[in-house]
């Protein structure tokens, strides 16, 4: 018998870490200095001698860290939160985690341009030049199960994979329906080795409930077209900095 071994995280700042870089990147635009320069003023005022201070005594509390080392080759994860809680940063760092263990990341994204990719990287302290080839970003309008797996035909084992997002997949008629496109890069995992990581949408009514949970769950998953989240061998959401990470075996 499996039995979810949950995993909370609580990011001991004002604000989580991802909306403390937006602010950062904020004041550099409107002051006209160095991001580096805005990070550090922000660290600072959280009682750290400046951002490199900060991000060394987060890393070993790190969520995309905890769950990059708990994800096994061959199965599918689940993240996801509401709009502007971190999700695709999360897994930016989630994949940068792999490119710095030494494996391939590739991040298929329906929602966000080459530019945006490179902002989003840019947020959690990343860039391309830094990840360097073995970091792989796909923005086409085709990204479908059969695109992904056709693209990702010759990747060696263990590497890590990012679909932007999971409700996006069967938007085009032509493509077959989720539930099928999920099971077949199930078995493109198992069949290579990866790890497949779906970031997922969390319904609104998550926001407008009187919450007693400090985090979704998969109950609150936005599934207009059904799925078994059981196909799901991990579970990471997020809400206001905290994390929720549940993994089965």
């Amino acid at each position: 018998m499996t039995t979810a071994r949950p995993g909370g995280f609580r990011m001991q700042l004002s604000a989580p870490v991802y909306q403390l870089k937006r602010r950062a990147k904020a004041m550099s635009r409107q002051l006209g200095v160095a991001l580096n320069q805005t990070l550090d003023q922000l660290a600072r005022e959280e009682g750290f001698k400046g951002w490199s201070h900060l991000a060394a005594a987060l890393a070993d509390q790190s969520p995309a860290r905890t769950l990059f080392e708990r994800a096994r080759p061959g199965q599918l994860i689940l993240l996801a939160a509401r709009p502007g809680h971190g999700k695709t940063l999360m897994a930016l760092e989630l994949l940068a985690e792999a490119v710095n263990a030494g494996h391939q990341g590739v991040f298929f994204t329906l929602e966000y341009t080459q530019q945006q990719v490179e902002q989003q990287l840019e947020a959690i302290g990343q860039s391309l030049a830094a990840l360097g080839e073995r970091f792989v970003s796909d923005n086409s309008d085709n990204i479908s199960a059969d695109y992904i797996i056709s693209r990702l035909a010759e990747t060696p084992a263990g590497t890590v994979v990012v679909v932007d997002y999971l409700q996006l997949l069967d938007q085009k008629r032509e493509n077959p329906d989720l539930l099928n496109q999920v099971k077949a890069l199930k078995a493109f995992a198992e069949a290579k080795e990866l790890i497949i990581v779906f970031i997922s949408q969390v319904d609104r009514s998550f926001e407008a409930a009187d919450q007693r949970a400090a985090t979704p769950g998969t109950a609150d998953v936005r599934l207009p077209n059904p799925i078994d989240l059981q196909l799901f061998a991990a579970t990471c959401f997020l809400h206001d900095g905290t994390v929720q990470i549940n993994t089965t075996g």
